[in-house]
């Protein structure tokens, strides 16, 4: 049996062949471009890559465009760790010499000595991995329209409390469209307590308000006028014209992630699991969409639930050493899943009537709330493995019999 290991760079790729015994067969230099695609599948072809037989490769990406050539048809593609690497380059040598084509040998050789111990890449529909890059994208750019709030929120807290004051009463204040108009029309205190009711009021309508404007015109007025300590003019004006600035970042991620989720809107239903995820409660088109980018449509990714269980972080990690016995939460696990477990379960608890009463049985037994609901995200993300694997969609009477019962 043949392995190919590739060490990944930005402009070139170095490749390596290794057969049983280790012996190193080819080794080439290839451009990150198509020609160098078609080298490396030649090289391939040449040493009996076919579609009955592929040669498994070992890269340390499991991104761009030489994974995306490399995945067309059966081939398992092994996404190596670089630190996993490292270590193994260890066990050739201890002068800690490196080169791109040592690595290259290297990663072939993990295929060669312990291919068992790695996972191979998910063989996701297309549907799945599209909806995987936009599920990402909408969540990164959630969470970048949160870091530039908190950043004006911030600058605001020195010199322009009326402004916070003033969107206080707004849900998710500084990310609406009225608070940034407002914000536009008067970057300053000073401007701000100048403002007339016309001026309050086109800004609001220009945000897309139509109801209660007057109301609320009258409301923010008063606050604006209201009695705060001030930064000297010349320190406000600049203050100003920073907080200007900041504004035009919030608002490029504030419609990059409202374009995101009606991209993610479109497409995810499209997805043949989108109803029994869907079923689930606590999961709405955003979170359900999350879930499926990261456990995939892979039926085959994972053996049994335990192992989804222990890829989303919510099993706990048993370290037993004589009479030592602890029992912690895992560390190593999906971020992106795991987030998104946090914020299922804690939807669910009021989504659910067996889901909550699960969640107070866990805290009348002694466990955080972090721990009760990482537990309920546990069970639940176990049932959505097992209905994923029958297709048949959430049923809280089978999912939460006894929990139902007490509820009762």
């Amino acid at each position: 049996m043949i392995y190919c290991g590739i060490d990944w760079a930005e402009r070139h790729h170095d490749v390596a062949l290794v057969d049983d015994t280790g012996q190193l067969l080819a080794k080439r230099r290839i451009t990150d471009d198509a020609a160098g695609y078609k080298m490396l599948l030649d090289l391939l072809a040449e040493y009996g890559d076919t579609q009955d037989a592929p040669i498994p490769v070992a890269i340390e990406t499991s991104r761009g465009l030489l994974v995306a050539v490399l995945r067309a048809g059966v081939r398992k593609i092994f996404a190596v760790n670089p630190m996993a690497a490292a270590r193994y380059r260890d066990r050739h040598g201890t002068s800690r010499k490196k080169s791109d084509p040592g690595d290259a040998l290297v990663l072939a050789n993990i295929l060669r000595t312990d291919m068992p111990m790695h996972r191979p890449l998910p063989a996701d529909s297309d549907l799945a991995r599209a909806v995987a890059v936009l599920a990402r994208a909408q969540q990164d750019a959630t969470w970048n329209r949160q870091q530039i709030s908190n950043q004006v929120r911030s600058l605001l807290r020195e010199y322009y409390p009326a402004a916070l004051d003033a969107f206080a009463p707004w849900q998710n204040g500084l990310c609406r469209p009225a608070a940034r108009e407002l914000l536009k029309v008067a970057p300053t205190p000073a401007r701000a307590a100048a403002l007339t009711r016309s001026q309050i009021r086109s800004a609001l309508k220009r945000a897309g308000r139509s109801r209660g404007i007057d109301a609320e015109t009258d409301r923010i007025r008063e606050v604006f006028q209201a009695q705060y300590a001030h930064q000297p003019q010349l320190v406000e004006d600049a203050l100003g014209k920073q907080m200007l600035a900041l504004l035009r970042q919030l608002e490029a991620a504030c419609l990059a992630a409202d374009e995101l989720a009606d991209a993610v809107e479109e497409t995810f239903p499209q997805h043949p699991d989108a109803d029994v995820i869907l079923s689930f409660p606590g999961l709405g088109i955003q979170l359900a969409a999350r879930v499926l980018a990261e456990i995939g449509d892979d039926r085959q990714r994972f053996a049994d639930a335990r192992g989804l269980k222990a890829y989303a972080g919510s099993a706990p990690v048993t370290r037993a050493s004589g009479k030592k016995h602890h029992v912690a939460r895992r560390m190593v696990k999906n971020d992106r899943l795991n987030h998104a477990g946090y914020l299922w379960a804690f939807s669910a608890i009021t989504a659910s009537e067996g889901a909550g009463t699960h969640y107070r049985r866990r805290r009348d037994r002694g466990d955080w709330h972090a721990a009760a609901q990482r537990h309920l995200f546990n069970r639940m993300i176990g049932q959505l493995y097992q209905c994923l694997k029958t297709s048949e969609l959430f049923d809280e009477q089978r999912a939460f019999p006894s929990d139902l019962a007490v509820a009762a």
